[in-house]
């Protein structure tokens, strides 16, 4: 879970490595919009600081966010004050209103490491769903496609304030455990360090199929970015 400063340099970092928000979000309209051309509400699940959401706004008539993390929920909040960005599981939630659109971006749905848990979540994403409404899912990679042992690191500046990112990801049974570590250094504060560990569930592709096809949606997998995992896209009976 992060906490308030975590959560406040997380997209900092992102943004410096060259994660382009804006791009991304713009090819998942244009993948939607070949299902549901008059799609005007969107939801995005784990929809962290708002960094998605902010570029999905300029897209749709109406966006909403879903985020387990409060800390994160209040940067996304702040970025977007017209939006309501509701905190909750995206097992479980119930926000008593239906979207056009769902996403759920930058492999977050790999952090429910079951099939059953899978299933769940997309079964919530289907009631949160208007008739003929489109869900649209950035995967974790495929066991095939991920690389064990994988390191990567970057720095950024900030005005006077410095940020480093360096992780170390490695197979453990279904799942990937990635080790991140984050050094900050600003003139008032020195030099701190932060400290987290991702589990996140390498599921294939078949398997992403099959539980789009439980939880009733007919699914396509388009080998597109928006992060270079592919994008799978997800369609409500309209009955």
């Amino acid at each position: 879970m992060y906490g308030a400063e975590l959560a406040e340099i997380y997209e900092l970092i992102h943004r410096g490595r060259g994660k382009d928000y804006q791009r991304e979000a713009a090819e998942v309209e244009r993948q939607v919009r070949k299902h549901r051309p008059d799609a005007a509400t969107l939801l995005d699940v784990a929809c962290g600081t708002g960094a998605h959401l902010r570029c999905f706004d300029e897209l749709f008539d109406e966006v909403a966010g879903l985020e387990l993390s409060e800390p994160m929920a209040r940067c996304a909040r702040a970025a977007l004050p017209h939006a309501d960005v509701h905190v909750g599981d995206m097992r479980d939630f119930d926000l008593g209103r239906t979207y056009d659109v769902i996403t759920c971006m930058f492999g977050s749905i790999g952090y429910l490491l079951t099939e059953s848990a899978l299933v769940e979540a997309l079964r919530r994403f289907v009631r949160h769903l208007t008739p003929g409404g489109v869900l649209a899912v950035d995967p974790w990679w495929f066991p095939e496609t991920y690389r064990d042992g994988y390191v990567a690191g970057g720095t950024v500046s900030v005005g006077e304030r410095v940020l480093s990112r360096v992780s170390h990801s490695v197979r453990e049974g279904a799942a990937s455990r990635m080790n991140v570590h984050y050094l900050v250094a600003d003139p008032e504060s020195g030099v701190r360090h932060f400290h987290e560990t991702h589990l996140i569930g390498l599921f294939s592709r078949e398997q992403y199929e099959s539980a789009f096809t439980a939880a009733g949606f007919g699914v396509d997998y388009l080998p597109v970015e928006p992060a270079g995992r592919g994008l799978f896209v997800g369609v409500r009976s309209a009955g």
